[in-house]
């Protein structure tokens, strides 16, 4: 899909939220953002992307919809090791690392807009401090994927979900797609169990025990959560990886 004007308005605003979560960014440096030239795509429910094993010359910046970074292994099966929101940056890595060793598959319907990486090293070199910005949001990953390790690997299922839950609340709020805790999340639970490294069955098990502590309702594709304090200390929540923390960088 060819650039238009409403999709670029759509696509500098996501990123300038996202990095003004974290840290001031100034007029020059909005200036710098919107800029940038792109290419635009939308995506149907399970389309990649980015593909495993290609060498993109571009980043991809998620406009709207939720994305996954997707592992494949031998016999078919899958982990979604990170799931990305609009205003995301899901492959800013590709900059450096050039071969792709994951995809990352549309989760549900998605927009996406794709930014050379020649326009990020032009915007970066003529204004360190988004160089910074952009490394920020690759540390940031690195945050998110060990408190998914951790969760995988030692919480049980229901304070899992509820940590994911959490998660989503606060990167979606943040960018004012969350207000009162509350946000639209339609994955199927096939993907769901993808993305906690569960059975179908542990899944359904785990969101009904979830709905029975009254701390959140699942209805259709939205969550709303009553209580979230209560949600995350039930669930060891500790939002301190996400660094939603605006402060100079």
């Amino acid at each position: 899909m060819n650039e238009t004007r409403d999709d670029h308005v759509i696509a500098v605003e996501a990123l300038l939220r996202y990095l003004q979560c974290r840290d001031r960014v100034s007029t020059a440096e909005r200036e710098l953002v919107a800029s940038l030239t792109m290419r635009f795509k939308t995506f149907r429910r399970g389309e990649d992307l980015v593909s495993e094993n290609s060498r993109p010359n571009e980043s991809c910046l998620v406009l709207s919809g939720f994305t996954g970074r997707e592992v494949l292994l031998k016999d078919g099966s899958r982990q979604i090791t990170a799931i990305h929101i609009p205003g995301d940056f899901v492959d800013l890595h590709a900059l450096l690392l050039k071969l792709m060793d994951h995809s990352v598959v549309a989760l549900t319907e998605a927009h996406a807009a794709y930014v050379p990486h020649a326009e990020l090293v032009r915007i970066s070199e003529a204004a360190p401090h988004l160089s910074r910005l952009f490394w920020l949001s690759t540390v940031v990953d690195g945050a998110i994927q060990r408190a998914w390790i951790a969760c995988i690997g030692r919480r049980k299922p229901l304070h899992h979900l509820g940590h994911l839950i959490c998660e989503l609340s606060m990167r979606l709020n943040a960018v004012g797609l969350a207000p009162r805790h509350s946000f639209d999340f339609p994955i199927t639970q096939s993907q769901l169990a993808d993305v906690l490294g569960m059975s179908l069955v542990q899944v359904n098990r785990t969101l009904q025990a979830l709905r029975r502590t009254g701390l959140i309702d699942w209805k259709g594709s939205t969550i709303t959560i009553h209580d979230f304090d209560a949600l995350a200390e039930l669930s060891d929540f500790d939002p301190t990886y996400l660094n939603l923390m605006n402060e100079p960088r």
